[in-house]
C-alpha cells in the first residue's frame, strides 16, 4: 500500500517531499516509539531500493523534531549513522548523498 503511494507522491511532488507527504497522510502509522539505529538503516535500505540513493536524504531536524532513533540525541551522534551505513555496505559517495549532498543538489536545482 505505502510503496505505491510513495512512488505516486515522488512522481507528483518530487522525491524530496514524498516521505513527509506520506507521513502526513498516515500520521497514526508514523507515531511510534524510538526505533533503533538498525531499524533506521533498514528503512534507508528499503527506500534506496525503492526509488534510488539519489533521492534519499536525512534531515538534521534537531530544531523541532521530537523523536529520534535510540542513541541519536543530537547532531553530534550522526557519526553513528555513518558507521551503521558503512557496516551495511554503503560506499562513501552514497553516504555523502544520504547525509546531505542530495539535499544540496535539490536546493541548487530549485533555487529561484
Amino acid at each position: 500500500k505505502y510503496d505505491d503511494e510513495l512512488k505516486q507522491l515522488s512522481s507528483k511532488y518530487g522525491r524530496s517531499n514524498a516521505i513527509d507527504t506520506l507521513i502526513a497522510l498516515h500520521p497514526k502509522d508514523a507515531d511510534a516509539t524510538r526505533p533503533s539505529i538498525e531499524l533506521l538503516i533498514d528503512h534507508i535500505d528499503y527506500i534506496v531500493k525503492l526509488i534510488g540513493v539519489d533521492h534519499v536524504g536525512l534531515g538534521a531536524d534537531f530544531d523541532g523534531a521530537e523523536s529520534f532513533p535510540l542513541g541519536i540525541n543530537s547532531i553530534a551522534d550522526y557519526p553513528k549513522i555513518t558507521s551503521a551505513l558503512l557496516k551495511r555496505g554503503y560506499n562513501e559517495p552514497d553516504i555523502k548523498k544520504i547525509l546531505g549532498e542530495n539535499f544540496v543538489r535539490v536546493l541548487k536545482a530549485n533555487r529561484g
